[in-house]
């Protein structure tokens, strides 16, 4: 039997963040698997987030085994954001 998916303590902040710059975000830390937290979309671009919990210590911020072989073999850019500074960079740089 599967545990519930954890989520990062700052997720719902990040993704307001997000959406108050005009992002679309579709949760995806259900889907497990090494899979990244969100989808985040806006102006026809899309992209794979990781959140982290950057009031954590460095050593709780890493990556698990799982997210490191999903993000060795996607064929696409996955950010990761650990506060909303990350979250207006990305956004506000034209990443996505």
């Amino acid at each position: 039997m599967r545990r519930a998916a954890r989520i990062d303590a700052n997720q719902r902040e990040i993704i307001v963040a997000f959406r108050h710059l005009g992002c679309s975000v579709l949760p995806l830390h259900a889907v497990g698997k090494g899979c990244p937290d969100l989808l985040v979309a806006i102006a026809g671009d899309s992209v794979l987030v990781e959140i982290k919990d950057g009031s954590k210590p460095p050593s709780k911020q890493m990556l698990t085994p799982m997210q490191v072989d999903f993000h060795m073999t996607w064929h696409a850019p996955i950010f990761i954001v650990t506060d909303i500074d990350d979250v207006e960079n990305l956004v506000r740089q034209g990443r996505i």
